[in-house]
């Protein structure tokens, strides 16, 4: 047994810089953040630094919203970096911009406090527990990562939600290193 747990511990790790360039492969340039503490060393801090992104930092989720949603006017691919209390604060605008007028509000949202042995819906924290099923009552598509075998799917994830011009949520269920 002691032979797997290392294995499984390397299968576990969530590389910041592979968050970083999956952001890049999909062609975003603007990131939209309120500070989140679960991806800022790994990501917010590194996209900060990085000349092929614009980060545009708000006061409050909801403003996030609008901008994704004007600059997906302009043709421009928005990311929106936020942690998931404050996804849970901006659900109102999600709902009226993303969902009801169809617009691409892509974010990606930390979620603080997941044990990292459970799934979301299992959380012992409420908050991370209703994550999901509030977004599958939504009709938002979202997908889970954590661990570096899982970036795979922040490509598609974005691709998918500006192809259909529709929110997307990509959960980050362990904070990136």
């Amino acid at each position: 047994m002691r032979v797997d747990a290392p294995a499984k511990q390397a299968e576990q790790v969530l590389q910041g810089s592979s968050v970083v360039s999956a952001i890049k492969a999909a062609g975003v340039e603007y990131v939209l953040s309120v500070p989140d503490i679960v991806t800022s060393r790994g990501v917010l801090f590194p996209i900060s630094e990085d000349p092929a992104f614009r980060l545009i930092r708000v006061c409050k989720e909801d403003e996030c919203v609008g901008i994704a949603s004007g600059l997906s006017y302009g043709h421009k691919r928005a990311l929106i970096l936020i942690q998931y209390t404050g996804m849970l604060y901006a659900m109102n605008a999600i709902r009226a911009v993303g969902v009801e007028l169809k617009q691409p509000i892509c974010m990606m949202v930390g979620l603080l406090g997941k044990e990292p042995d459970r799934a979301p819906r299992e959380s012992g924290r409420y908050g991370v527990r209703i994550v999901e099923p509030l977004l599958d009552a939504m009709g938002i598509a979202h997908c889970l990562i954590e661990s570096d075998a899982d970036v795979g799917s922040i490509k598609p994830a974005i691709d998918e939600c500006y192809a259909k011009s529709l929110p997307v949520a990509i959960l980050i269920g362990r904070s990136p290193s």
